[in-house]
Order: structure tokens, then sequence, then C-alpha cells
């Protein structure tokens, strides 16, 4: 068995951000620059410096930071067949020629759509474009720059067979180590047999390796995904032991409908390519940071969707409650590979479909008490409180739905009245402890919530209220008002706050409020 690495070449600063929408501040650049370096990515195509200024300062900044640190990471930056080009594109990664990490990627169309409308005149004149490549690309191997080489819309070449043959051969010979062989309008599949372009690649390859034995040339994917092929023909590309780099963007960004999703092509390179394969294929990604690079690119470029493989937010996240009781058990038990190993961890989202056994974890881990012989009934009353709810609800969510459930008070609704003999009735519609529409009557000087306390005392002995305040919400006549309370049950303070459009009820309710707290943190709280 033979090892065979696969370079990785991240264009998510260049191709990335050519998608609409996708583009990021210059600081942002810079930053994502230095996950990629930590990803350990072989080659990062920094941008195009001669779209402007900017452009030329983001890759200059990038090839003097990575310099500096003396970065293995090999600095990239697009051009087009033009000298002009080609020298501003040095002047920007000049600092990456001088650690002997610089490369200029250059390109020229040859697919026959692609020429008239990109190259003018000059499409017709096909020993020109050959001389002009071999004369620019020996411009920059001269100045010590490797050189990559792209016959653009190679996919779709058809009767160019031969010219693009001869503008490979011409840019080998002027010293280009890396060829690069796009489907760039993402169309090609291997359902087309011959005409296939890794079959065609395999063929010009043949042909350099031939003429070129001592020049080891590199020969590269860059797909696009347009019919959602792009990570699976550029593994095509490699696995069928044509090519050697992919090419690609985190989370898949790029032109139209993107590029090969890098940290697909790495896990399964890694899950197939390393185990499953006669030869060896392997990366040097350190894949544990994929994870913060994808959510760098999901937050500051473009929306990332949650059932995206590897690092989606979905990937990992698990609401069925068969799914979850097993994955409480054993982590890969529905998962293909641990979510650790790319930054992520494996998380449940409580819904419809959830088990006893996922609502008993989520309680347990915010330390209240749920156990074994009640799980069932408590994870139907979560449901029931979110019966309307069917994508689910978050850990906070849950554990509001479990307080309401262990409260001793759940009421609907309150009435208060005063008597002309210092006697106070309070209705309260709903549940009161082991009492239903609870009528209080209650006799001796003190306001509604004087009763209120009273009929609580029966149920929490040594119950007392230590303080509370009400105010208004606002400054007109209508302000709502709002009360907080603080109470004492064994020898422990609780605190309840509540508003009403009536200062008597507002007070009533942070009662009840408090008093909730105070008997679940008492009865339902894990030491």
């Amino acid at each position: 068995m033979s090892k065979k690495q696969v370079y990785i070449l991240d264009t998510t600063l260049r191709d990335g951000q050519q998608s609409p929408g996708a583009g990021m501040s210059f600081e942002d650049n810079l930053a994502y620059a230095e996950i990629a370096n930590k990803l350990k990515i072989d080659v990062l195509e920094a941008g195009f410096p001669s779209a402007s200024n900017t452009d030329f300062e983001i890759v200059n900044q990038i090839s003097k930071r990575m310099a500096a640190i003396n970065s293995e990471m090999i600095i990239s930056s697009l051009c087009q067949l033009r000298e002009d080009q080609v020298l501003k594109t040095m002047e920007a990664l000049e600092p990456s020629l001088a650690i002997s990490k610089a490369r200029i990627h250059i390109y020229v169309p040859v697919d026959p759509e692609l020429m008239g409308a990109s190259l003018g005149k000059l499409a017709e004149d096909k020993p020109k474009i050959i001389e002009t490549v071999y004369r620019l690309i020996k411009i920059m191997t001269d100045k010590g720059f490797e050189v990559e080489f792209s016959p653009e819309g190679f996919s779709r070449q058809r009767h160019n067979f031969s010219f693009v043959e001869d503008v490979i051969r011409a840019s080998v010979k002027a010293g280009a180590t890396v060829i690069n062989c796009p489907d760039t309008i993402g169309g090609a599949s291997a359902l087309e047999g011959e005409e296939y372009f890794v079959n065609k690649m395999a063929v010009h390859k043949a042909t350099i390796d031939k003429e070129f034995p001592n020049n080891n040339v590199i020969w590269s994917m860059h797909c696009h995904n347009d019919f959602g092929l792009a990570v699976q023909n550029s593994l095509n590309g490699v696995f069928s032991g044509v090519a050697s780099q992919i090419e690609g963007c985190i989370n898949g960004v790029g032109e139209r409908a993107g590029n090969a999703a890098l940290e697909q092509c790495i896990m399964i390179i890694r899950q197939f390519g390393e185990k499953q394969l006669a030869d060896q294929y392997y990366t040097n990604i350190n894949i544990k940071y994929l994870k913060e690079a994808s959510d760098f690119i999901a937050e500051r470029m473009l929306p990332r969707q949650p059932h995206s493989p590897i690092v989606g937010g979905n990937a990992a996240n698990h609401t069925s409650g068969g799914h979850t009781n097993a994955i409480l058990k054993n982590p890969l038990s529905y998962q293909p590979f641990d979510p650790i190993d790319v930054g992520s961890e494996i998380t449940f989202a409580f819904g419809p479909l959830s088990g006893s056994n996922h609502a008993q974890q989520i309680i347990v881990k915010n330390n209240y008490l749920c156990d074994d012989s009640e799980k069932v009934i408590v994870c139907q009353a979560i449901k029931d409180f979110y019966a309307d709810r069917r994508k689910g609800v978050t850990d906070s969510e849950l554990m509001s739905a479990y307080y309401y459930h262990r409260s001793p008070a759940k009421i609907t609704k309150i009435k208060y009245s005063k008597g002309e003999d210092d006697s106070t009735d309070v209705k309260l519609a709903g549940e009161f402890f082991s009492e239903k529409d609870l009528v209080i009557n209650y006799h001796g000087r003190g306001s509604a919530l004087s009763a209120l306390n009273e009929a609580t005392a029966k149920y929490m002995d040594g119950l007392s209220v230590i303080d509370y305040n009400s105010k208004s919400k606002g400054i007109s006549i209508d302000a709502i008002c709002e009360s907080h309370i603080i109470i004492e049950y064994k020898g422990i303070r609780y605190s309840g706050a509540a508003d009403d459009e009536d200062i008597e009820l507002s007070a009533l309710k942070a009662f009840i409020n408090a008093v909730n707290n105070a008997y679940i943190e008492d009865k339902f709280k894990l030491n």
C-alpha cells in the first residue's frame, strides 16, 4: 500500500468572495488567514491583487504576516493572462517569495464559448495564446515563484483538446509545477463517459508525464457545484489517481452554487481514503479547527445551512427519542465520526419526537430533580406546555416548562375585594397547591397580599414576606404597575416579580412568583 498526500488549496478568500454578498472586511480576511494557518491548509489562495488596491493590500498583508511567522502555508494569488497583472501579483507576494512560499495562479480560457466571450479577437489566435502563456509563466518562474496554470473551462473544452494539451505543455515547459483542470461551470458528471473531464485529465497527464518525466507536476481539481457534484467530482479526480490537489472553499461558498466544500472533501478522504482504498490517501489538515473555520465563514461571509454536512448546526444535533437514548449511551451510535474531532460536539434539541431520557438529561444537567419513576410524566408535561412548537425548544425553554410543571401555584386569574368590616376576599382560578379555584376569606388589617400569605403558610410553614415594592413602569395615568417582592423560607430568601394594571394584583402575582421559586428550589434543586 502506497501513501499519497492530497494537497488542499483553500480559495475561500478568492473564489469564495466572488459570490454575491460574500465579501468580507479587510480585517476579516486577515483573521481568516490565521485560521487557515491553524488548519494547516497547504495553499491559501489569498485573493486577486489586480482587482483593486484593497485586494492588493489584503494579499500583501497576509503574505507579510505568514512570512513573519515562517508559516508552512503557501500563499497564492490569481492573475489573468496579462503582463501588468503578473507584475502586480509578484509585488503583492514578495514577502512569501522571501521564504519560498509564494505561488501565482494564472489562467486562460479554453472552453470555446468562454474563449470568445473573454478573449475577444485573441481567441482566434491560439499560437499567440500559447506563446503568451509560456512567456508570462517564464517571467514568474525566473523570479523564483511557484506557478499554477489553469486552462479555464477545462471540463467543456470540446474540440479544443489538442489546443489544451499544447497550452498545458507550454506552461510546464516554462516551469509551471501545478496544472489545475477546473470544472468552471459545474456541469461535469462521471455519467459523461469518455467525455468526462477527469478522463481527459488522465490523457493530458500521461502525455506530460511522458514528455517531462522529471518535473513532478501536481494535477489539481477545481470544481463548482451547479449540479451538486463538486465534492464527488473532486474526489473522483483524486481517487482515480489523476489529481493530488483539491481546490475549494470552506462551507462550499463560491460563485453561483458554490465550490467544493473543503470540510467534506477532507473528512471523506480521512474516512475512506485513509482506511478503505488500495492506496492510502491522506491530508495534513488539522481537522479540529474545521468547525472554527466554518463558523467564521458562516458569520462573516455567507450563512450556513443548519443541515450542512460535517459542520452544520444540525450535523451533531439530535431530537429523536430513540437517537437520544442511544447516543447518551454511545456517542457514535448515530454519528459516522466523533464531532469532537472537528471541533464540534453532540447536542440535543428537545422536540415532539424526543423521549423522556432526553428531557431528564437536560433537567439533571441544569441541577434539578427528575427521577426515573417520573421522567415520562415530566416529559409529557413539557411537550403539552409547548404543544404548538413542532420545531422544538431550547434547553432554557424546556426548563421554563419544567418550572411550570413543578410550580405549586398555577394561577390563571386573580380577583380580590374588600369589605367594610376589615374583611378581604381573594379568588384564585387554577391550582393552588392541592386545591383548585380557591377562595380565601381573610379577616384583619392588611391587604389581599396578607390574605394570600396566610393561605400559603398552610403549605409552606414559616414563609414570610421580607420586603416588597411597587412602582409605575411609565409616567402616564394608564401606566402599568410593576411589583418586586422578597420572601424568606427556611432561612433562604427568594424573589419574585410581576406587573399588572392594578397595583394590588401586581403584588399578588409577584408573591406567587416568589412562592413558586422558593418551593421548586427547596423541593427539586439538586445539591
